[in-house]
C-alpha cells in the first residue's frame, strides 16, 4: 500500500485520539499498558492503534475477557474497530472464524481469555489486549500471547484496562520494556453524558472504589498506611512563596534495576507540598545523579536529602559531581519502611501535605505501603517519606526550649 493511499485512509478516521490516548515514544517500549478509569478512553487507544497497524501489518491478534468482549466492546463497540475505519477502512466480521477482515487483506484474529490454549499455534506481528485485569487467567494467557507475537522486525504488544492489585499487572508494569500511561474517567470527560462524573463524584469521591475504578490508580485493599480518601482531598495549587524546598533521593540498590526514586516537596509553614515526581528507571548513578540535580536547579531546593544505606558517601560524591545548586544532606534508615512511612501518612490524614498535581505512581506506592504485595522497590513512595519527614518532621521543625 502506498503512502498516499495510507493518508487518505487516516483521514477517514473518525476522530483523533486525545494526547492521554497516545502512545509513548515508540522507540522506547515493547509493551505499551494504558491504565485508566471507566470511560477514560481505553477501548478508543486501544482500537486506534490496531487500525493504523493494520495499515500496515497483515496478521493481528485481539484478547478480551471472554469472546463476547472481543466482539461486542473491541469490535463491534461505539469506540471500536468498526466504527473506527470510517466508510473507507472499515472492516468486517466473519464469526464462523472469529476475525476481521480489512480491505487491504490485514486480518485480526479474536480469543478469550479464558481459553489461554487457543493463542498456542497462530504468530503476529501486532496484538492489543483489553481489560487485562479482569481475565481469568492473566498471567498464563499473556505468557501464550506473548509467544504468537514473532511475526516482522518489532512486534508491539497494547495493553488496556482499568486497574486493580492483582500480582500479573504489577510484574507488567515492572517489565523493562513496558511503558505505562494513565488517564481518569475525567481525561475523557467531552466524551461523557454531562451527569456521569459529576453522579459518581458525588457517590463515591474520596473512596478506594474511586481511584480504582474512576482516577485508574492501583488501590491496594488490606494493610496500606495511605487511604485513598486521604490522598484524593490532597490536590492543591502550588503556593507562590515556599519557606524551604528539598529534593529526596532514592538511589536504586542495583545498576539498571530498582528506580532511582527523586521527589520534590517544599513546605509552607505547616503545610507540606509535593511539587515533582521525577523517578527514573535504568539510568546510570552519573544518570540519576544528573537528573536529581536538574530537579533541584528547577524547583529552587534549598537541600538534596539522599538516602544513604546502600552506597553511603559514595552517593554523595556522585550527586556533588553532578554540580548541585545546594547542600546535599544523607540520611540514613535505621528502622523499616513502614515505621518511617506512619508519621508521614498521619499528616496526610490530617490534611497537611498537598499535591500541586497529578502524581498517580506515586500514589499508587505510597497506597501499597504496607501492604506486603509489592513485587519492586516502593523508590517514589520513599524518596517522598525522606522529603516530608525532611520538612515536617526534622529536627528544624521541632520545638525549641530557651531558658528567659
Amino acid at each position: 500500500m502506498g503512502t498516499e493511499d495510507q493518508r487518505r485512509l487516516l483521514s477517514a478516521l473518525l476522530a483523533e485520539p486525545l494526547v492521554h490516548q497516545t502512545p509513548p515514544d515508540y522507540a522506547a517500549w515493547t509493551t505499551w499498558l494504558m491504565l485508566g478509569g471507566r470511560g477514560a478512553g481505553k477501548t478508543f487507544a486501544g482500537a486506534h492503534w490496531i487500525t493504523l497497524n493494520a495499515l500496515a501489518y497483515p496478521m493481528l491478534a485481539l484478547v478480551g475477557p471472554t469472546l463476547h468482549d472481543v466482539r461486542e466492546v473491541m469490535i463491534e463497540g461505539p469506540s471500536g474497530l468498526k466504527a473506527l475505519g470510517g466508510p473507507a477502512f472499515r472492516p468486517r466480521w466473519e464469526a464462523s472464524r472469529r476475525r476481521l477482515i480489512w480491505p487491504n487483506g490485514a486480518v485480526a484474529y479474536a480469543f478469550s481469555a479464558e481459553d489461554p490454549d487457543s493463542l498456542r499455534g497462530p504468530q503476529f506481528h501486532a496484538a492489543w489486549a483489553d481489560e487485562f485485569c479482569a481475565w481469568p487467567k492473566p498471567a498464563e494467557t499473556l505468557a501464550m500471547l506473548r509467544f504468537g507475537l514473532r511475526l516482522g522486525e518489532d512486534p508491539r504488544l497494547v495493553v488496556t484496562s482499568t486497574p486493580r492489585p492483582i500480582r500479573a499487572l504489577k510484574a507488567l508494569i515492572a517489565e523493562p520494556g513496558a511503558r505505562v500511561t494513565r488517564a481518569g474517567t475525567s481525561a475523557n470527560a467531552a466524551h461523557l453524558a454531562p451527569a456521569f462524573l459529576r453522579t459518581l463524584e458525588s457517590l463515591y469521591g474520596g473512596t478506594r472504589l474511586a481511584a480504582q475504578e474512576l482516577d485508574g490508580i492501583i488501590v491496594e485493599t488490606d494493610g496500606g498506611l495511605f487511604r485513598a480518601e486521604d490522598l484524593a482531598r490532597c490536590r492543591a495549587a502550588r503556593p507562590a512563596r515556599l519557606d524551604r524546598v528539598v529534593v529526596a533521593v532514592d538511589p536504586p540498590a542495583t545498576a539498571g534495576g530498582d528506580a532511582c526514586g527523586i521527589v520534590a516537596v517544599g513546605r509552607r509553614d505547616d503545610q507540606a507540598f509535593v511539587l515533582a515526581d521525577e523517578t527514573a528507571r535504568g539510568l546510570s548513578p552519573a544518570g540519576w545523579a544528573a537528573r536529581a540535580v536538574a530537579v533541584a536547579r528547577t524547583v529552587k531546593a534549598d537541600a538534596l536529602v539522599a538516602e544513604a544505606n546502600q552506597g553511603g558517601d559514595m552517593v554523595r560524591a556522585v550527586l556533588a559531581q553532578a554540580d548541585p545548586p545546594c547542600r546535599i544532606t544523607l540520611v540514613r534508615a535505621s528502622v523499616g519502611k513502614r515505621a518511617r512511612a506512619e508519621p508521614v501518612a498521619a499528616l496526610y490524614e490530617q490534611g497537611r501535605v498537598s499535591h500541586c498535581g497529578a502524581f498517580p505512581a506515586l500514589e499508587e506506592e505510597l497506597m501499597a505501603l504496607g501492604s506486603g504485595d509489592l513485587d519492586h522497590s516502593p523508590d517514589r513512595a520513599d524518596a517522598l517519606v525522606w522529603a516530608v519527614s525532611d520538612l515536617m518532621l526534622g529536627a528544624e521543625r521541632q520545638p525549641r526550649l530557651r531558658t528567659l
